[in-house]
């Protein structure tokens, strides 16, 4: 996590993209929610994560984000570990092991995480909530860099893999970015799987189960 401060350019239009997708995020019915986490378990081959099975840290939604519950469970069943975020001190994220079913605790921010009796873990597949992304794999979150600071960290120990997970109309023509602010390999809607080249420019189509 960089403690540099945004320009105020790039802050501001930050903010205007996050107020404008937040508000289309708000708007789908709460049928439209339900399908698209279901077509989310029915994309699991496209994931074809390099680890098989391998440690998956998911993420527990909060305020309107797209729920992936159903999506980690399936995931269990397929043989893989799962892991959860939790918020350190110093706002260090980490991740703890959790399986479908365990004891949660609520956190900041309204969501939930294991306990501290859940062991910590460094999962190298990274399930990743998001505000907003475009085709070249930028994302924008909620602006706190929890995310940019754990995928920095797990980068260094070995080969990363980061999926964003979100609505379609989360989509936008261009995520205003900084420095420190990290790229994700892909991103996963209930419209398909879109995979992001090393090199910012051409994504590949989007992947959807026939």
């Amino acid at each position: 996590m960089s403690d540099a401060p945004s320009s105020p350019d790039i802050a501001e239009r930050k903010a205007k993209v996050r107020a404008e997708v937040l508000d289309r995020r708000a708007a789908l019915t709460a049928a439209e929610r339900e399908a698209a986490a279901q077509t989310l378990v029915d994309q699991i081959p496209a994931l074809d994560f390099p680890e098989k099975p391998g440690l998956v840290a998911g993420f527990w939604p909060i305020r309107d984000e797209i729920d992936i519950r159903p999506l980690m469970t399936a995931l269990a069943e397929t043989g893989h570990r799962l892991a959860l975020p939790v918020i350190a001190p110093q706002t260090r994220l980490v991740f703890r092991e959790w399986s479908p079913g365990d004891t949660l605790r609520p956190a900041r921010f309204g969501t939930f995480e294991p306990g501290e009796e859940a062991p910590e873990c460094d999962p190298m597949i990274l399930l990743v909530p998001l505000v907003a992304f475009d085709r070249e794999g930028a994302r924008l979150g909620y602006g706190k860099g929890h995310y940019d600071g754990a995928i920095a960290r797990l980068s260094a120990i070995g080969p990363l893999t980061t999926v964003g997970v979100a609505f379609a109309t989360q989509e936008v023509d261009i995520v205003p970015m900084e420095p420190h602010d990290r790229h994700l390999d892909a991103v996963l809607t209930e419209a398909g799987l879109l995979r992001f080249d090393t090199e910012p420019g051409e994504p590949d189509a989007p992947s959807v189960p026939g």
